[in-house]
């Protein structure tokens, strides 16, 4: 099995801690990125796989799949232990809502943060435009860490089992602190499931490639200042 993966790609990371978690070996191409030309040029095999040029692609035998939903939901069904969906269907739907809300709604505000980790170019005044929206996001962002506190509520997991849904969700959570976005501090819960999570040896070391990624490619970026 074959994934084409990026340093810091969020949903490639998924892929991977979803891949350890399975148990299934798998041999990983990092695509070639900057934080200036960003993944240009293009792998061409991503290109030639995916409509979309993006990352993660996955390749097994004669199979090609990208987008990290389905890969993960493929490797679920093949692989069904340990199991990172609900069998059951209204339990399943319930647990995919909250990736896809990971994925494509909690990842708004987060994607308001991503120019912190570029280095600053010669305009400025676009760099404090992208600032004063960030200190919009990061409004968002604090209000979002509520609301999964609440749907987590006294659970270990979001979907009273390890699954995809706190995959996603600590992904998310994660690419919002790396980028300068406010700690857990107020959510009990929500903070003592992360470090839960942090701990375990699939996000770990995705944890500490990130940051060596970002050592190595990314802007330092400032620690959060609630005043700002």
């Amino acid at each position: 099995m074959l994934l084409y993966s990026a340093p810091l790609s969020l949903f490639s990371r998924k892929v991977e801690i979803a891949l350890v978690e399975k148990g299934v070996s798998f041999e990983r191409v990092l695509v070639p990125f900057t934080q200036t030309k960003g993944y240009a040029p293009k792998h061409p095999a991503v290109i030639a796989a995916n409509p979309k040029r993006q990352v993660p692609v996955l390749v097994d035998d004669d199979l090609t799949l990208y987008d990290s939903t389905i890969i993960i939901e493929y490797l679920d069904d093949k692989y069904p232990n340990p199991p990172l969906l609900p069998r059951e269907p209204k339990a399943r739907a319930r647990c995919r809502l909250l990736e896809l809300e990971a994925d494509e709604v909690l990842l708004l505000p987060v994607r308001d943060l991503m120019f912190r980790s570029e280095p600053p170019g010669p305009d400025t005044e676009r760099r404090e435009e992208q600032e004063r929206a960030a200190v919009k996001a990061e409004d968002v962002i604090l209000g979002n860490y509520g609301a999964l506190a609440e749907k987590l509520g006294g659970q270990e997991y979001f979907c009273g089992t390890f699954s995809v849904a706190d995959i996603a969700t600590f992904m998310n959570i994660h690419h919002g602190l790396r980028l300068g976005a406010a700690p857990l501090a107020g959510h009990e819960n929500l903070s003592t499931w992360h470090s839960r999570l942090a701990k375990r040896p699939s996000f770990a070391k995705v944890i500490a490639e990130m940051a060596s990624a970002d050592r190595e490619l990314s802007h330092a970026v400032p620690a959060y200042r609630k005043t700002r």
